[in-house]
């Protein structure tokens, strides 16, 4: 009989016999732990090395490795599938003998280099709902692209600089490939480390300089245009309020929260234009008609509302949230590891 349940270590899958967590948020007692991807609110700090054998992509793994998170050597002897899910470089949804698919962080939309995740058919889902409300529908990735270059082709003509933010890794590689014919191209020293790391794996990755090389060689003009490539933040904070106020920058904001007018003016951005890494609601949808499950777990984000969606709709669905001191656990399908 397999078991899924949450407890304050995150989301875990038995048979009784074994035990595999999905992602959790520190270091768990288990046979098995799967790492879907490497950002840093799906890692955990390993105090105890060697201690679990780790399931992850070899990208993964060397992000993680490369960001300070020991784990030691993959557990490469399982039967475990691990497909494609479309999120950043190196990601994963984790297939458990063809009856339970875990998602992780998802996108089933061409971005760029990144491809549309794998989606399995499987009797058990698992699946995140970060966007799991229909008021998070997203624009087509071209669409956006265009709108920003639109922006910053008026800028260009005006001889305003323009700072385009997006998260360090992942959203970052996206934007200083799509945006690599403006020039000169300028990437935060940040996101010039994972962009490194993204060429390694045979992501092309340059036509720009670093910011430090740009301040060094005086690159940066407030007469002049350029373009730079910085991680995602607020005007409040201090790198961002340094380049807006010494060169009258212009700011473009990228994430999928960007639907809601309100988020522009949280972080005080001139513009925020919607792009995601995850799947938006009707992305969602999408995902759960193709993998056809009899029985549907929502995780993060819009758990609830997803999962009181899909009850309306007449799936057998329940969300995995974990109330301090009570475990919320499942017990479901006839099947082994």
């Amino acid at each position: 009989m397999l078991h899924v349940s949450v407890d304050n270590y995150g989301i875990t899958v038995d048979d009784e016999s074994k035990k595999i967590y999905l992602d959790p948020n520190k270091q768990p007692h288990s046979d098995f732990i799967f790492i879907s991807h490497a950002h840093t609110d799906h890692l955990y700090k390993s105090v105890r090395e060697n201690s679990n054998k780790i399931i992850t992509s070899k990208i993964t793994h060397k992000i993680a490795m490369h960001r300070g998170y020991k784990y030691g050597d993959m557990y490469e002897k399982h039967d475990f599938k691990l497909l494609d899910s479309g999120h950043i470089l190196g990601s994963n949804g984790l297939l458990i003998e063809d009856e339970l698919y875990y998602t992780g962080d998802i996108s089933i939309r061409k971005r760029a280099f990144m491809n549309p995740a794998v989606i399995p058919t499987a009797k058990i889902l698992i699946i995140e709902s970060t966007f799991g409300h229909p008021d998070y529908i997203f624009p087509r990735f071209e669409s956006t692209i265009h709108n920003a270059n639109l922006i910053i082709s008026e800028m260009y003509h005006q001889g305003i600089p323009v700072i385009l933010l997006g998260y360090t890794l992942g959203k970052a590689q996206i934007l200083t490939n799509v945006f690599r014919h403006w020039k000169p191209l300028i990437v935060h020293d940040s996101i010039d480390v994972m962009n490194k790391l993204y060429s390694e794996f045979g992501i092309n990755m340059d036509n720009y300089v670093t910011f430090a090389e740009a301040e060094k060689n005086s690159m940066l003009s407030s007469h002049k245009p350029w373009l730079l490539v910085a991680p995602m933040a607020s005007c409040r904070n201090g790198f961002l309020k340094y380049i807006k106020k010494k060169y009258g920058a212009l700011s473009i904001g990228f994430s999928g929260w960007a639907v809601m007018p309100h988020y522009k003016f949280s972080l005080g951005l001139d513009y925020c234009l919607p792009l995601s890494d995850h799947c938006d609601y009707n992305d969602l949808m999408t995902v759960i008609k193709k993998c056809n499950p009899e029985k549907i777990y929502t995780f993060h984000g819009f758990a609830e509302n997803l999962a009181e969606d899909l009850r309306i709709l007449g799936f057998d669905a329940d969300p995995l949230i974990y109330a301090r001191g009570k475990r919320n656990t499942f017990v479901k399908l006839d099947t082994f590891f």
